[in-house]
């Protein structure tokens, strides 16, 4: 865990003025990678009570404006942030428990990240979000299946 002067650095140096929320949300993301906004606001109310939502949410803006965090959105989930800013790394996501984690980018041969046509955009970062069960919910016995259940039905 970083101490609240290295916050008061990467602040100074976005440059941001160092307030007491701005200081909260940034250690809060760096706490917690991938955390959501409710998640966030708890963390930051542990140590500031007072602090309104909209206050988290003016101070996360900043901050990704900024690029001291990154916002991500896998699709069907919240917004997440994280403090892993500055690399072209990806995610993978569990589609049962929705856990979130980082995958640094491929080496050698990666074709798909090659756009075959770039419609003359100046592309500069490919985001790939893999999608599967975490060792958890690998781990857990699956529910019977819609097929299953049928099977099942005409037995009786």
């Amino acid at each position: 865990m970083q101490a609240t002067s290295d916050f008061e650095r990467i602040l100074r140096e976005a440059p941001l003025r160092v307030t007491r929320p701005r200081l909260a949300v940034l250690a809060a993301v760096h706490a917690h990678p991938h955390a959501d906004t409710d998640s966030i606001i708890s963390t930051v109310r542990a140590e500031l009570p007072a602090v309104s939502h909209q206050a988290v949410y003016d101070v996360l803006r900043a901050l990704t404006t900024a690029g001291l965090v990154r916002r991500i959105q896998p699709s069907g989930s919240v917004a997440r942030y994280e403090s892993r800013v500055g690399d072209n790394h990806h995610h993978v996501v569990c589609r049962s428990c929705g856990t979130i984690a980082d995958i640094d980018c491929a080496v050698g041969a990666t074709p798909c990240l090659t756009a075959s046509d770039d419609q003359g955009f100046a592309i500069d970062e490919a985001e790939v979000t893999y999608w599967g069960l975490c060792p958890a919910c690998a781990a857990e016995p699956a529910p019977p299946s819609e097929h299953q259940d049928k099977e099942i039905d005409r037995r009786v």
